[in-house]
């Protein structure tokens, strides 16, 4: 990793190579920004107080090697990553303002993406992962993923059973809490149907009554008008010596009819004129029928005005026109017909209910089977690595509870609370010696204890659900003797499958490594490129004696560091 403008980071590079990596340093002297940098770049939470005072941003680089068949490559991919040389790119940028870039593969990634890809790259343990681990939830999530698929599968079903179960408990819930305001709706919906049948308005209507209306309030006018027009194209009996449209056309074409051959020209025109002569007389005859048909009746125009008025009222509350009220009414009763099937509604939803909480019941019975069984051997696993762990005489154990609940649902013959991981209460307990009654790790486990504690549930889950590397941050705090002498041997031992990288103030455990890196400050209290480096030989003496007895130059201390050295290269 590349870390440049991190907390008291200034420029440093961090070479973590396979195997076992012991990163030491004085107290404050940045060891822990290295946990913070590999957590920014799988996707943790980006803090501006994080960036380096005077600088515009942080930036943490870091380069993973992965096999060829690894499945975190398919999701890199996915998000358009190219690999370098078979290795895994990745960068986190922070800036003093609080934004956050992440890139994976030279592609500019969500967050979301690098969190996907860190559970299975990396395991990362520090102390407050220690008190999560009180967490009866947390506790129980352990237990899952240890069992595996013996408790993802049967999880799975209950899990969709108690959604579906939530869904309609809801909605009954919801018909029945509403019930007399759905009544109010349903007698609204019912009047408005009912006001709307009685008038029985058609599609249109409202337009073609309108048209009708006009036409008989001006029935008078209407008739005068295409009256004179009649006579001014036919003329009248009344005055035979009228000259009319007509008459007038029919002169004009007998005109032409005597000359026509002469000219084609002139042969056209007469044939236009006689047209015309043809359209007068058609619209002549239209207009003598409009005029005979026009009814001025004042008891019609009042039927129409009256049924206007019935239309009307309708828009006024329904629609803006007899359309739109006519889809209102088509939209309430099917809304009524819904309404009204609310009891056969409630009495499905019910048996629907009852029928899920029976069934929740059965799965959740097999949920608590599959712990059980799973709690025996991972309590037995987890026991057998404290014993590697300087506390042989400890004893680990599950207690797997429920709470009793009368709106429960019935596991056992007894009602019992529920929630989306099951019925189960899931408690870690530890005996740290023989004769001590079992007690919840909170409460029976002291610093050092639950340390080991974590490391041994760490070592057991590497067995089972493996990743490449694991990260622990002063996991040994609180231990010290022998004790840290057997987690370091543990920790060597881890390495053999895995990655490990441990930042930690205990030679004991820092002897183990395979590589030790040591962080120290300039004497302006930054870390530069050359703060970080890798401890060889007499260097690495002289750190693990600093570490031992806060004195670098010590005889007896130097002799107790070659001495931790040669053990565990031994145990090796």
């Amino acid at each position: 990793m590349r870390i440049r403008s991190l907390g008291v980071i200034d420029d440093a590079v961090v070479e973590l190579s396979p195997g076992f990596t012991a990163v030491t340093g004085e107290t404050g002297a940045g060891k822990t920004m290295v946990v913070t940098s590999l957590g920014l770049l799988l996707g943790g939470r980006a803090d501006p107080a994080l960036v380096r005072i005077g600088a515009e941003k942080a930036v943490v680089e870091g380069r993973i090697a992965l096999p060829a068949d690894a499945s975190v490559l398919v999701r890199a991919e996915e998000a358009g990553a190219e690999l370098d040389d078979g290795a895994l790119l990745i960068s986190r940028t922070v800036s003093a303002e609080g934004r956050s870039r992440a890139h994976v593969g030279g592609r500019s990634v969500p967050m979301g993406v690098l969190a996907e890809l860190a559970d299975e790259l990396v395991a990362v343990h520090g102390q407050t992962d220690q008190q999560g681990l009180l967490k009866l939830s947390r506790q129980r999530q352990a237990l899952d993923r240890y069992a595996g698929d013996a408790v993802t599968v049967p999880l799975a079903k209950y899990t969709g059973a108690y959604r579906r179960l939530r869904a309609v408990t809801a909605e009954l819930d919801e018909i029945v809490t509403r019930a007399r305001e759905r009544a109010q709706e349903a007698d609204l919906l019912r009047f408005g149907l009912d006001e709307i049948a009685a008038v029985e308005p058609r599609a249109g209507e409202d337009v073609e009554l309108a048209e009708e209306a006009e036409r008989l309030g001006h029935a008078e006018a209407l008739s005068s008008a295409a009256t004179a027009a009649h006579a001014a194209l036919a003329g009248v009996p009344e005055d035979p010596e009228g000259i009319e449209a007509t008459t007038l056309v029919a002169g004009a074409q007998r005109a032409l009819e005597a000359v026509r051959s002469h000219d084609p020209a002139l042969s056209a025109l007469a044939d236009r004129i006689g047209e015309i002569g043809i359209l007068l007389g058609d619209v002549a005859g239209e207009l003598a029928g409009y005029a005979d048909d026009l009814d001025a009746d004042p008891l019609r125009l009042s039927a129409v005005e009256e049924r206007r008025a019935a239309l009307t009222a309708l828009t006024r509350k329904y629609g803006e026109d007899v359309g739109a009220v006519l889809a209102w009414a088509e939209r309430s009763a099917a809304r009524l017909t819904e309404l009204d099937g609310d009891d056969e509604r409630i009495d499905e939803l019910t048996a629907e209910r009852d029928a899920l909480r029976g069934e929740l019941g059965g799965l959740a019975q097999a949920l608590t089977d599959a712990r059980t069984e799973a709690a025996e051997r991972f309590a037995a696993a987890v026991t057998a690595e404290l014993a590697s762990l300087a506390m042989p005489h400890a004893r680990v154990s599950f207690e797997i509870r429920q709470s009793e609940d009368p709106e429960g649902v019935e596991v056992g013959g007894r009602p019992v609370a529920y929630g989306p991981a099951g019925v189960d209460e899931v408690e870690l307990l530890l005996a740290p010696h023989p004769g001590a009654p079992p007690r919840p790790i909170a409460k029976g486990a002291s610093g050092g204890e639950l340390s080991r504690v974590m490391l041994a549930v760490e070592v057991v889950f590497a067995g089972t659900d493996p990743v490449p590397t694991y990260l622990f941050d002063e996991v040994d705090a609180g231990v010290g003797g022998k004790a840290a002498v057997e987690i370091g041997r543990r920790l060597a031992r881890l390495a053999r499958t895995a990655q490990v990288v441990v930042v930690t103030h205990l030679p004991q455990v820092a002897a183990f490594a395979d590589r030790q890196l040591l962080v120290e400050k300039t004497n302006d209290g930054s870390v530069t490129r050359s703060g970080v480096k890798v401890l060889e030989g007499e260097d690495r003496i002289r750190e693990l004696s600093r570490m031992l007895a806060g004195q670098e130059d010590s005889e007896t201390a130097r002799a107790h560091a070659e001495e931790l050295l040669a053990a565990a290269r031994a145990d090796g």
